[in-house]
């Protein structure tokens, strides 16, 4: 006679996995915000930028934008956007970043 099966383990083993996935997406989607340096930017206006990427509906400039991220990750242009500059190993600088007068 065979073992039945424990649906109920497969669906929390199932329900763990779809979690980990979930959790590697959301990091890896951090980590290449921060290798294409638009974690410099306000969090305002890179939203503004996604949301406006995710309404386009121009093919030309979604397939411009595929190219350069095929060059992106070929290593081809691995230079974060011109932006403000960034401080050497992460840290900001003694004055918080604010002009000085």
């Amino acid at each position: 006679m065979r073992k039945p099966r424990d649906f109920d383990s497969e669906l929390k083993a199932l329900a763990d996995k779809a979690r980990q996935l979930k959790e590697r997406r959301v990091r890896q989607l951090g980590e290449l915000v921060a290798a294409t340096g638009a974690d410099a930017l306000d969090t305002d206006l890179l939203a503004g930028v996604l949301l406006d990427a995710v309404a386009t509906k121009d093919a030309a400039t979604k397939e411009g934008w595929r190219k350069r991220g095929v060059a992106f990750f070929q290593g081809k242009a691995r230079k974060p956007a011109p932006g403000p500059q960034r401080q050497p190993g992460g840290t900001l600088p003694l004055d918080g970043g604010a002009a000085s007068a």
